[in-house]
């Protein structure tokens, strides 16, 4: 009998075709949303499945990995993975697999893009425009801020806040400095950037504060009123890391008050939803969740997620298993 794989919502053609081809029977939701819990417990109990892919909006408890006695692979199309019951997969002797390194570099770009589009007021500008009411050039219209010679803070130094301090540091001549539970002094070497021993530091200090922590109890809400109180009044807050890593409602009130200038968000705390007055806010650009959706990084992540099944399938150790 052919190894079964579940796909939870359709991926880039590029991994479920790398699957078929070496024999695996792929089934794939017909359904282009997130499955409510019981929809997807019906689809699980359909076959004796042996692998799982799921997405990052697929939250994958005890109850589901109960429907799924046989599968021995859960891969998930996403670098996190707070989504899955990790420790519950684990007493069923299930791997789980994650797509690492790949996006560091694609979401470091949208990182970059943010901070300018939200210091340059591009989205503000674009507006203006295509509004009809733009009264010809003046000197005092949308004035923004110069970046260069200016300070980022990076709080979490993994691969992708790495990649924006190389960038910033290096392709923009910004200053940078840092918070991290565990120091790389290989980095402060190699740009010159500072670490700092506690992430208020950082806020005090930075002009730009970009966010790239994982979603732990212990990164839920770390930027609160109070922290954001902390921030120069002159600064502005990028995440594309978890939402719930911002306190949503604290954020709306810091940018209407002046707290902070701005703010450039991808991810949100109760995504799809938006905290009440959010998108009311001019001072403040907000993407759907799409740092890395480029094409390029989408069909490696999906290729990714074939070579994790595909070698559970074929009794091999998968080559990325989260954690």
């Amino acid at each position: 009998m052919a190894f079964s794989v579940y796909v939870t919502r359709a991926i880039p053609e590029a991994g479920i075709e790398a699957m078929r081809k070496v024999g695996l029977d792929v089934d794939v939701s017909p359904h282009d949303r997130v499955l409510t819990k019981k929809e997807l417990l019906r689809e699980l109990k359909k076959k004796p499945y042996d692998a799982l892919v799921s997405l990052l909006t697929d939250t994958i408890d005890a109850d589901i990995l109960d429907a799924i006695p046989n599968v021995k692979i859960i891969a998930n199309y996403a670098v996190g993975f707070n989504n899955i019951a990790i420790d519950e997969a684990k007493k069923r002797k299930i791997v789980v697999t994650n797509t690492p390194d790949v996006l560091s570099h694609t979401v470091a770009e949208h990182t970059m893009a943010l901070i300018f589009s939200i210091a340059h007021r591009i989205v503000e500008g674009d507006r203006l425009m295509r509004s009809g009411t733009f009264p010809g050039w003046e000197p005092m219209m949308l004035l923004g801020t110069d970046l260069h010679q200016k300070t980022i803070g990076v709080l979490g130094l993994g691969r992708i806040g790495s990649r924006v301090l190389y960038q910033a540091m290096r392709g923009f001549d910004m200053k940078g400095i840092y918070y991290d539970i565990k120091r790389n002094e290989e980095i402060e070497k190699e740009l010159g950037v500072i670490f700092k021993a506690t992430p208020e530091e950082v806020l005090r200090e930075a002009d730009v504060v970009s966010l790239h922590v994982p979603l732990l109890p212990s990164t839920k809400h770390l930027i609160n009123s109070e922290r954001l109180s902390m921030m120069k009044p002159s600064a502005y807050l990028v995440n594309t890391s978890r939402g719930p890593v911002i306190d949503e409602k604290a954020l709306v009130r810091a940018l209407k008050d002046g707290v902070i200038k701005g703010a450039a968000l991808d991810v949100f705390e109760e995504e799809p939803k938006l905290a009440p007055g959010l998108a009311r806010l001019s001072n403040v650009i907000l993407t759907p969740h799409i740092a890395s959706a480029t094409e390029e990084t989408r069909n490696r992540m999906a290729e990714m997620v074939a070579e994790n099944v595909i070698a559970i399938s074929q009794g091999k150790m998968a080559p990325n298993i989260a954690q």
